[in-house]
This record gives C-alpha cells, sequence and structure tokens, in this order.
C-alpha cells in the first residue's frame, strides 16, 4: 500500500492541536486533576526512623578519637552522621578518657586523631590488627612527629615533610567516585595536606590539585589487612561524600544505603508577578517581566524538563504583601496561578506550599538584624491563619490535587512555626529547606522527624553554582546519591543571582549543571518533592546484614518495604548474577544495587 505522503505534517499538526487544546483549558481556568497514584510516602504504622533504625546495628566499627584535639572533635561531629547515614554501628574510644578495647571484636577501625601521641603503643596494637587481616581508615592528616613515624611505612609514606601543603582543589580518580575524573574547586582552601611521597605499592584515588600532585586519598596494602588514609584536611558537611567513598575502600565489599534520587524545585511557583528591576529582561528580550516569564523563561524550563526527564516541584506563594498581623486579602488574580500550575501538573511535576506572603514563619523572638528584610507575625493565630488561607487558595486552583510539601520561605522557619505547621497542618507530610547552614536558616539532615515530617535539605540553589555547591554537589551524590536543587523566577531580576548575565548564560550554566549530573549519574531517579520524600523515609528505616563468600555477597535487609538502594564497592571480586535485585554499574569497582526484595544474593565471578 502506497504511503500518504502527508502522514509527518498531519503528526505535527495533531501534536500542536493537542497543545493549543491544553492551553485553551488552562487559559480558561479548566482545573487538571492528575492521576490518583498511589502516594509515595508510607503509611504511618510503617514508618521506622533513622534514629530509631541505628539502634539495632551491631557494632562493627571502632572509632578512636581524641575530644582533647579540637580537630578530632570536629572530625567526630561529621563522622557521627556519617556512620548513621551508611548504617554502620561503632563504639567510640576517646582516648581522653578510654583506653583500647580489643581490636579483634570489630571488623574496622577508624582513626580521627592528627596527634598520635595519645595513643602511644596503641599505634603498634593498630599496626599488627591491620597485618592479621582488619581494615584501618586514619582519616585526618597525620601530624609529622615521632609517634606517626612508627605507622608511616605501613600506611605506605616513603617520605614526609613537616610542613602541610596548601590544597585549593581536589582532583578524583574516574574510577573511585561518582563525578570523578575532574578536578573541584576548595572554597577557603588552606594548608591543609600533609607533604608525602609513597611506596609504588599505594593506590591513589585523589590528589591536590590534578593527576600526580600531592595524594589526598589512598590505600595500602599492609599483611593480610589494608589501610586507607585521608589527608585532606576538610572536616565539614560538604565533603561527607569523599569520606564515604574512602571507608568503603576498607572491607572486601563495602555496602551502604543510598537515596537515589534528583529533585528540582521552583520556589516562588505559581506567585504574582515577580518584583523586581526588569532592566535585563528588557536589554536582551525587549519586553515586559510578566510576558518574558510565560513567553521565554517558562518554555525554557520546559524544554529543560523535557530534556533531561526532570519533574519540578512548584511551591506556591499566594502574594507578596508584608502584612503580619493576620488580617488576610485574598489573591483574585486566579488565571496565572491555574495557567502555570497546571503546566506544571501536565510536566509530571508537583505543587507544593511556600507561603501565603514571602514572610517567614517566625514571632516577634526572632531578630532578622541586617540580613533578612522581614517582619515576623503577630503572633501564632496570624500565622495560623496566614496558612490556613494558603491551604484554602491552593485547594480553590487545584482541586484534587494532593499538596504535601512545605518550603519556608527564605529557608527560614522558627522553632513555633515548625511546631505549629506538625500540630495544626497534618497534610504537611515534608519541609523542605536547606542543608547548610546559614544565617536564620533552617538547617536540615536527610531523614523522617519523631512528629513523622520528613525533613528534605535542599543542597544547591540558582544557575551559577559556586564552588562550594558544586564540592557539595559531588559530595552528595556519593554520600546519599541524591541532587536536590531549587531556583527563582525573580532569580533573573536580582544582579547578586546573576540578573546581568542575562537569561541565555544562566539557562547554559543550569544546563552545564544538568549535563554534568546525569553524565555522572544516569543511574539518578528523577522525583518531585513528595517522591524524594518517599525514597528519605524508605532509607532511612533501611538496615543490613552482610555475608560475604569465595563465591556470593548475601545481603538480608532490614525494615524492607518495596524497594531499596544501595552503593556496593566490590574491592574483591567481580559481581555475577544477581538474586533479589538488580546491579547497575557505577564507575570503577562501584555498583548500584537496586533491591525488589528482602533477601538480595550476588554471585561473585
Amino acid at each position: 500500500m502506497k504511503a500518504f505522503p502527508f502522514k509527518g505534517m498531519l503528526v505535527i499538526w495533531g501534536i500542536f492541536m493537542l497543545m493549543g487544546a491544553v492551553l485553551f483549558a488552562e487559559r480558561s481556568g479548566i482545573h487538571y486533576e492528575g492521576s490518583k497514584s498511589q502516594s509515595a510516602y508510607l503509611s504511618e504504622n510503617q514508618i521506622v526512623t533513622e534514629k530509631e533504625a541505628v539502634k539495632e546495628l551491631k557494632k562493627t566499627c571502632l572509632v578512636i578519637m581524641d575530644s582533647q584535639q579540637e580537630d578530632s572533635q570536629l572530625a567526630w561531629e561529621q563522622f557521627e552522621r556519617i556512620f548513621q547515614d551508611m548504617k554502620v554501628g561503632t563504639d567510640v574510644a576517646d582516648l581522653k578518657t578510654d583506653t583500647l578495647p580489643n581490636l579483634d571484636s570489630y571488623e574496622t577501625v577508624v582513626v580521627l586523631m592528627s596527634d598520635l601521641e595519645p595513643l602511644k603503643e596503641g599505634i603498634i596494637e593498630i599496626s599488627n590488627w591491620v597485618k592479621s587481616g582488619g581494615s584501618a581508615m586514619f582519616a585526618m592528616a597525620l601530624q609529622k612527629d615521632t609517634y606517626a613515624s612508627l605507622i608511616e611505612q605501613k600506611l605506605g609514606i616513603i617520605s614526609s615533610g613537616y610542613e602541610n601543603s596548601f590544597v585549593d582543589s581536589i582532583y578524583f580518580d574516574s574510577d573511585f567516585l561518582i563525578g570523578g575524573g575532574k578536578s573541584y574547586a576548595i572554597t577557603d582552601g588552606f594548608d591543609s595536606a600533609r607533604q608525602v611521597e609513597l611506596s609504588e605499592k599505594a593506590q591513589v584515588y585523589a590528589w591536590a590539585k590534578e593527576l600526580g600532585g600531592i595524594p589526598l586519598i589512598w590505600e595500602n596494602a599492609y599483611g593480610d589487612g589494608k589501610f586507607v588514609v585521608d589527608n585532606f584536611g576538610l572536616y565539614e558537611k560538604a565533603v561527607r561524600g569523599f569520606y564515604a567513598a574512602s571507608y568503603s575502600l576498607l572491607t572486601d565489599i563495602g555496602v551502604y544505603p543510598v537515596i537515589n534520587g534528583s529533585a528540582f524545585y521552583l520556589d516562588d511557583f505559581p506567585s504574582p508577578v515577580p518584583n523586581g528591576d526588569g532592566t535585563y529582561v528588557k536589554r536582551d528580550y525587549g519586553t515586559s517581566i510578566q510576558e518574558f516569564y510565560s513567553n521565554i523563561w517558562w518554555p525554557d524550563m520546559l524544554n529543560l524538563a523535557s530534556q533531561y526527564g526532570l519533574k519540578y516541584t512548584g511551591v506556591m506563594i499566594e502574594n507578596y504583601e508584608d502584612k503580619t498581623d493576620g488580617e488576610i486579602t485574598k489573591q483574585t488574580d486566579n488565571e496565572r496561578f491555574q495557567y502555570f500550575g497546571n503546566m506544571v501538573l501536565h510536566q509530571g511535576g508537583e505543587l507544593g506550599y511556600h507561603g501565603y506572603n514571602h514572610q517567614p514563619l517566625c514571632l516577634g523572638d526572632t531578630d532578622y538584624g541586617d540580613v533578612l528584610p522581614y517582619k515576623t507575625w503577630k503572633n501564632e493565630k496570624a500565622m495560623e491563619s496566614a496558612m490556613s488561607e494558603l491551604m484554602r487558595f491552593g485547594k480553590k486552583m487545584f482541586p484534587g490535587t494532593q499538596m504535601s510539601v512545605y518550603v519556608p520561605p527564605s529557608n527560614v522557619l522558627s522553632e513555633q512555626g515548625r511546631k505549629m505547621l506538625a500540630q495544626k497542618f497534618p497534610q504537611i507530610k515534608t519541609i523542605a529547606s536547606n542543608y547548610f547552614a546559614g544565617e536564620c536558616a533552617y538547617t536540615q539532615e536527610f531523614e523522617v522527624a519523631d512528629d513523622g515530617i520528613v525533613e528534605q535539605p535542599r543542597i544547591i540553589s540558582g544557575a551559577i553554582l559556586d564552588d562550594y555547591m558544586q564540592m557539595a554537589a559531588v559530595s552528595e551524590l556519593n554520600m546519599h546519591f541524591v541532587n536536590s536543587h531549587f531556583m527563582h523566577p525573580d532569580d533573573l531580576l536580582d544582579e547578586d543571582r546573576g540578573a546581568k548575565l542575562g537569561w541565555e548564560k544562566l539557562k547554559n550554566r543550569l544546563e552545564e549543571y544538568m549535563d554534568w549530573l546525569y553524565d555522572s549519574a544516569p543511574e539518578l531517579r528523577n522525583l518531585t518533592g513528595s517522591e524524594l520524600s518517599g525514597a528519605i523515609e524508605r532509607y532511612g528505616a533501611l538496615t543490613y546484614e552482610k555475608n560475604v563468600t569465595d563465591k556470593s555477597v548475601e545481603l538480608k535487609l532490614n525494615h524492607f518495604y518495596d524497594e531499596a538502594y544501595l552503593m556496593l564497592r566490590f574491592n574483591d571480586g567481580i559481581p555475577g548474577k544477581v538474586t533479589g535485585g538488580e546491579l547497575e554499574h557505577v564507575t570503577g569497582n562501584l555498583y548500584l544495587l537496586h533491591a525488589v526484595n528482602d533477601e538480595v544474593t550476588i554471585e561473585k565471578k
């Protein structure tokens, strides 16, 4: 049969007709109701918080620290959370008051001390234990002294200097961690790394500045065991993933649960037309702010979503008034909200709450000083009235749409505001704020709080990712296998957020980040805010029991619900057939396990 010559044109015409129908419906205020998909959240009686789950862990790791050393305390503050999130059971020997226990009771030892003098003969004890098959990690840049000299050669060091070297960037081996094969700049670098020359037998995974620079992470076999050394001297939240990757080198098979999720938030979206200086919009496009967002910015954002498979989570703000006395002014410009909100839903995304206005939920005891240009609420009743109005408005605009995510304005939320949300608004199941501390910021970890609300921090923001954010992004891919980003539509109106560069350059910067993200981690799932929270619930509860033989790796997963994700590093052997899940190669000897059963067996080749 002869092909119809205009078939392709008819398909294109049909697509445009469909788009026109969708746009007409939205412009006309016709409501979009998403498919009645199953909630991503676990039911209340299924939830086990991470704090509860880790109480069951067998103590397999001994941490040796000295609370008299300030840097030892700083390191432990980070490692305590690293081990909790990796589900590693730990005992802590603080040499200020404790003596070393019997090392044979442990699978691994982690030394969090730069000055080894308090260890004394314990250094020899650790060396002998490793020689007999143990695995020890020295996670801090060591001072050059008599006690360090006792163990240097065993760590793979053949010579070292007394001075530390300046480190302003780290280059990671491409086979070592996700996002490796390039250098990442360190904000406020300093003389943090010990000058060392290593034996040819040492396996180096990271260097200062570039491949072949000062070794920063390496392993060295000693007898039947292994030492791993971290020599970069940074002890902060933004580098946790590098320590997690280092720790996974210690045993034959390194295992730890991960979240596996990527979320992109649009704060203040939908909202009234943003206020701000439209100078650069007029310079580049010769149009109004309103027309720019409708005809240029939003179509570009939809194109990015289509290109990378993103699911936006837009969090709504009803107005930009600054009244905080409890007097409510209802929004009447419904069309803009329905148009953009319905487009987010059609795109496969999700809507959540940001604020009745842009005033954080804080009372008079909060002092913003010169940091933020906000007012505090008159009383709790005024805060409650504002949140009630926001929810009424959301229900009116998007009937039948479940909204469960709350993003605090400017990531600021007081203790009273947090308590009010939990007690008065049970539909709020997620609070998405900040991963890193900042002035007035509500800072979070990836976890379920005691009241059942999921704490879901955002890691990076905007279109211009500075050195610190890039470092944090690669670290979190290796710590939790997660990406969480937010931006505001009015970023394009603020010079501090890059407005002078213009939208084309900002869009290109954003696209460069997405290219890097999905090239580095193609296995990463694109999720909405509530879907990411469901993943956090499952991840937080999960613990595991590991049994490794010459022929297989057997995992028993505790608090398993329907699926789970874990990182596995095969330091010994190559994975083969998998029962109870699927294994995807990530890089080098690192694999991502998608478990679909609470018992998983991986044969070894």
